[in-house]
């Protein structure tokens, strides 16, 4: 599932690419691809509007419409969005497509059916609509997720610290890659019970958190088997990983074999001579 750092990345190149172009209509081609409102409402709502400035919020992007709403997405798994000339052949999985006045589209690809489109009026307000909005934590680069608050968040909870990184209520955008290179670096096991943590742990925490992924959003995002930028371009951050990916390979600090177990059903990856 594309976390922070490749929602970011596609939330960069929509700005980029998309801005003040009137979309002329579009084809929704799986319905249930559009959460709200129906696919004809969903289709007449944008009908006519231009794009202003492309938000993330977590993992959700959210188009700010020139008065007259939102453009909600949530990529989930498997989910692309893809700038395209509109001659360019239809993908196999594409589910959405909206057409703008330049002659080009964006077109949202899914293989898995799992990734959600919105389209909320002016008069609504966002959090209603896409009620994930709701749930989620602090945002990691904002000045809300200090080591205060995260040791807060942590205080007393019997549970790993790799299931709670995961946890977007407690800081929004983070999943599994990330989680899994930030403890490395941070020397934490990802079985640590976050009562365990001492202040010191969690402040390295809070630091390699922010630290891996703005790595990642310097190298475009992490391709392991779906994700591709607004231009069908793979993120490059895969090949610079610490941990993840690379269980029976060798660990860049003290060559001790990297392990991989389940821990609450997610794969966890660590070294188990530096995360101790």
């Amino acid at each position: 599932m594309p976390e922070l750092p490749e929602v970011e990345t596609v939330r960069i190149g929509l700005n980029q690419v998309t801005l003040n172009q009137e979309i002329l209509g579009g084809d929704v081609l799986l319905d249930r691809t559009v959460a709200h409102p129906s696919s004809v409402d969903f289709l007449q709502g944008l009908k006519g509007t231009t794009i202003a400035q492309w938000h993330r919020y977590g993992k959700y992007l959210l188009a700010e419409l020139h008065d007259s709403g939102w453009l909600g997405v949530h990529l989930r798994m498997t989910g692309q969005l893809l700038w395209v000339d509109r001659e360019t052949a239809l993908h196999k999985h594409a589910r959405v497509r909206l057409f703008f006045s330049t002659g080009r589209e964006l077109r949202f690809v899914d293989q898995r059916t799992f990734g959600q489109m919105w389209f909320v009026s002016i008069a609504q307000d966002p959090k209603t609509i896409i009620t994930g909005l709701q749930r989620l934590g602090v945002e990691p680069f904002s000045e809300g997720f200090s080591a205060e608050y995260l040791a807060e968040k942590l205080k007393g909870r019997r549970r790993s610290i790799k299931t709670a990184l995961l946890d977007q209520a407690l800081v929004a955008g983070v999943g599994n890659i990330y989680a899994d290179e930030a403890l490395f670096l941070s020397g934490i096991h990802p079985e640590t019970m976050c009562s365990d943590l001492q202040p010191a742990q969690i402040k390295r925490l809070r630091a390699n958190v922010m630290r891996v992924l703005q790595d990642s959003i310097n190298a475009r995002g992490t391709t392991f088997s779906d994700f591709r930028d607004v231009s069908g371009v793979n993120g490059n951050y895969g090949g610079m990983a610490w941990v993840y990916g690379r269980d029976g390979e060798a660990c860049k600090i003290c060559e001790t074999l990297i392990e991989r177990k389940k821990l609450a059903g997610r794969s966890a990856h660590f070294c188990p001579q530096c995360q101790q």
